[in-house]
């Protein structure tokens, strides 16, 4: 969408495959626009955000004078599997880490140059979890409601530095993982949302 109205876009993923892949796509699609792909990864482990990625991606936007105005946070967990009372809290740790301490990280980062800049405008991708839960997804779901949470503390006290921050809170969105989920997809309660 910022690419296709003619916004400079810099977007990360996990896989550097996946990422040269989509960048080489992005480029041959919109070839007016400046598109960069970044491949990082969230967690050293489960225990630990990797904070010197971050800092390592931001001196690197740095470097080549790109500042990020708006920042969508997108990426997370779905803590997929983990069963309440059989999984080891360090899986619970990772999907708390990656969706509420990672995105905080990032944020942390934006902010900072947005603040230098003048503001800018930070974007979670929640969801409706934040709010309602979903059976076997304790950590997603505590997760979601920590980052809603995180969002309007950040509202407060970014909102000084004239940076906006929101949040999107969607619920499922046909894709093709939907497509190749049949029976997860089923059952689950969006199958049912009219639109």
């Amino acid at each position: 969408k910022f690419a296709a109205e003619g916004k400079n876009v810099v977007f990360t993923g996990r896989s550097p495959e996946k990422v040269a892949a989509a960048e080489a796509a992005y480029r041959a699609k919109f070839p007016g626009v400046d598109i960069l792909g970044y491949a990082i990864d969230s967690l050293i482990d489960e225990r630990t955000v990797d904070e010197a990625a971050v800092e390592a991606m931001f001196t690197w936007l740095d470097a080549r004078d790109i500042f990020v105005e708006h920042l969508v946070l997108n990426a997370a967990d779905q803590g997929l599997g983990i069963k309440a009372l059989e999984n080891p809290l360090t899986d619970f740790m990772k999907v708390l880490n990656t969706n509420v301490v990672w995105n905080y990280c990032i944020c942390e980062h934006a902010a900072r140059r947005m603040k230098e800049n003048g503001g800018g405008s930070i974007v979670f991708v929640n969801s409706n979890t934040a709010y309602r839960a979903i059976p076997d997804r304790i950590a997603y779901v505590a997760s979601k409601g920590g980052q809603l949470g995180m969002m309007r503390a950040m509202a407060l006290d970014f909102g000084k530095y004239n940076i906006r921050v929101n949040a999107v809170l969607p619920g499922m969105i046909r894709t093709d993982r939907w497509e190749k989920n049949p029976e997860f997809y089923a059952k689950v309660p969006s199958r049912y949302t009219p639109i």
